[in-house]
C-alpha cells in the first residue's frame, strides 16, 4: 500500500506536529480542522518552525519552500476521499473518535487506512461499529513530533498485517524508530510513564516535595531531560488524567487510580501550556514563567 497523500484531522499540537514531520519527509498533507482560526494558527506555527530551521541551516530555503508547497488546509472531511491515509489526532474521547470514523468510512474507499494518534484508547474498541475494522491502526506519535524519534504502532485485534507494515514504512520514512505494542491500556510508553507522572502529583499533594524539588529530583537524580511537572504541562493535565482514568477503568489496579489533586487541577481549567497555566505559568509563546501561585495556597 504505497502512501503519498495524508489527510490529518486535528490541527492542535499533535496534528500540526505530525503534519510538519510528514511534509518534511516528502508526503503531501491536507491538514483538517473545523476551526478556521486553529488551522491558520497551525499553518503559521509550521511556517515559523520551518523558517527557523532554514535560518539555522538545518534545511535549505528551497527545501523550506517545497515543504510548504506540500501542505494545504481544509475545514471539511471531503478531501479525505482522495488520500492514501487518514490520520486522526483529535482529543481523547472514544465516542468522538468513533463518530469520526463512521463519517470517514462513508467518504473513503474500503482499502483506505485510518490511523489514530490515541495515546491510550484500545484500537479494538475504537474499531467496534466500523464496517472495515481491519483498516484501523494506532500510530502514536510523541510531542514535539518533529523532535521526538519514537512512533508507537498499535494493531487492533482485526488489523491486517499489511496495514501494520504500511504504518511501519510511513514511520520509517518520517525518520522515526518504530515499536509495536499489543493493544492493551496505555500501550508500552504510557503504561510505564503515566503512573510515574500521576505519582508526582500525589507526592506534591502530600507535601513531600515542591514542584521545583520534584522536577529537580527526577532531572538530576534520574537524568530525565524534563521534570514530571514540566512534562505534564507540555502533554496536558487533561490528557494525563484521561490516560489514568482509562488505565484504572480497564485494569482495576489501585496503582492506576488518578491522583485527586490532578482531577482538581483539571477541573480548575489549569491544563498546562495550552491554557497558559498548569503546575507552571506560561506566556503567550509558551515560555515558562514561574510555578503556578495557586500551588502556594494548596
Amino acid at each position: 500500500m504505497p502512501v503519498q497523500k495524508i489527510f490529518i484531522i486535528g490541527s492542535g499540537l499533535m496534528g500540526s506536529g505530525i503534519a510538519q514531520t510528514a511534509i518534511q519527509s516528502g508526503f503531501t498533507v491536507i491538514l483538517n480542522d473545523t476551526n478556521e482560526r486553529a488551522l491558520q494558527n497551525a499553518q503559521a506555527g509550521i511556517k515559523k518552525r520551518l523558517r527557523s530551521s532554514a535560518e539555522k541551516g538545518r534545511i535549505t530555503p528551497e527545501e523550506e519552500g517545497a515543504c510548504l508547497q506540500r501542505l494545504t488546509l481544509s475545514e471539511t472531511l471531503l478531501p479525505s476521499s482522495d488520500c492514501d491515509l487518514v490520520l486522526e489526532a483529535i482529543y481523547e474521547n472514544i465516542e468522538a473518535k468513533k463518530a469520526l470514523y463512521q463519517q470517514l468510512e462513508a467518504l473513503c474507499s474500503p482499502d483506505m487506512i485510518i490511523a489514530s494518534n490515541t495515546s491510550s484508547i484500545s484500537l479494538t474498541e475504537l474499531a467496534c461499529g466500523m464496517e472495515h475494522p481491519e483498516r484501523l491502526i494506532g500510530m502514536h506519535f510523541f510531542s514535539p513530533v518533529p523532535v521526538m524519534k519514537l512512533l508507537e504502532i498499535i494493531p487492533g485485534l482485526n488489523t491486517l498485517d499489511q496495514v501494520v507494515e504500511t504504518a511501519k514504512s510511513i514511520g520509517l520514512q518520517m525518520g522515526k524508530t518504530v515499536i509495536i505494542s499489543k493493544d492493551m491500556p496505555g500501550f508500552i510508553v504510557n503504561r510505564l510513564l503515566s503512573p510515574m507522572l500521576n505519582e508526582a502529583v500525589q507526592i506534591l499533594d502530600e507535601g513531600i516535595g515542591t514542584v521545583l524539588d520534584i522536577d529537580a529530583g527526577m532531572k538530576l537524580g534520574c537524568n530525565h531531560p524534563m521534570g514530571p511537572f514540566e512534562l505534564i504541562d507540555m502533554t496536558g493535565l487533561d490528557i494525563i488524567l484521561a490516560i489514568m482514568e482509562g488505565l484504572f477503568s480497564e485494569l482495576g489496579d489501585p496503582k492506576y487510580r488518578p491522583a485527586p489533586f490532578l482531577k482538581k487541577m483539571v477541573r480548575s481549567g489549569c491544563l498546562g501550556r495550552k491554557t497558559g497555566a498548569g503546575f507552571y505559568l506560561y506566556d503567550e509563546s509558551g515560555k515558562m514563567l514561574q510555578v503556578n501561585p495557586v500551588l502556594l495556597l494548596h
